[in-house]
């Protein structure tokens, strides 16, 4: 796992994806910040974490689109596949790769809290805490669910569409369950929803339910992208 891990930090700090998924993303979040925090004088955070929910289903799957479909198609996923290597360890050393870049886009929240503390002395730490744990938990689902489609084909950009279009799904999938009358639909289709799960979060609410949620969405997609190679393998 670690030389894998080791091979796509490599790859994305040496072409222009992880450079351009953290040039978007610090705009972004500093975009909210001045107009929400800084401009308004406001110590309140959760409108900042709340904006990137919608720059994140774009973004992330751009940093998963190659993970395996790169591989595919430059047919380098044969030495990895016919190697004695745990193909769990494989999947594992480019999903913790994907966190690590996504994980340097959050770091720029500390600077922010920093500044906060500076002009007014105090912050809400439970509500920041939990805020960073949502959109830690949210940035890994969406990730595990990128490293899966990736697995499937060996087009990038098919990819990062599909994953981009699975995101927005399970985005609205909350309000299009509040027109939905059969009530066993609905209530499936608000359990797989991430929007209120994820905004619990940036009201400072820690659900346990929605931890485990996110959590399990991790390590099903996971799993579901070893399945996808081990079929590959031994066919």
């Amino acid at each position: 796992m670690g030389a894998i891990f080791k091979r796509e930090m490599k790859a994305y700090f040496t072409s222009p994806i992880a450079y351009i998924f953290l040039a978007v993303f610090y705009i972004i979040t500093a975009f909210y910040f001045v107009n929400m925090n800084l401009a308004n004088g406001s110590t309140d955070m959760s409108y900042v974490f709340a904006g990137v929910f919608v720059i994140m289903m774009i973004l992330l799957p751009l940093l998963t689109m190659r993970l395996f479909a790169d591989e595919k198609k430059l047919k380098t996923d044969q030495g990895l596949l016919t190697a004695p290597v745990n193909l769990f360890e494989i999947v594992m050393g480019k999903f913790f790769a994907a966190t690590v870049v996504f994980l340097v886009g959050m770091a720029i929240y500390i600077p922010y809290i920093l500044v906060i503390l500076k002009l007014a002395g105090t912050i809400a730490w439970a509500s920041v805490i939990g805020n960073l744990l949502g959109l830690l938990l949210l940035g890994c689902s969406f990730i595990s669910i990128g490293i899966f489609v990736s697995s499937l084909t060996e087009l990038q950009i098919v990819a990062a569409i599909v994953s981009i279009i699975i995101n927005l799904v399970l985005y609205v999938i909350d309000v299009i369950a509040s027109t939905v009358s059969i009530d066993i639909l609905k209530k499936v289709m608000v359990a797989i929803g991430f929007y209120n799960r994820y905004t619990e979060f940036t009201q400072g609410i820690l659900n346990i339910t929605s931890v485990v949620f996110f959590i399990s969405t991790i390590f099903i997609f996971n799993f579901l992208t070893v399945r996808v190679l081990e079929k590959r393998r031994w066919s």
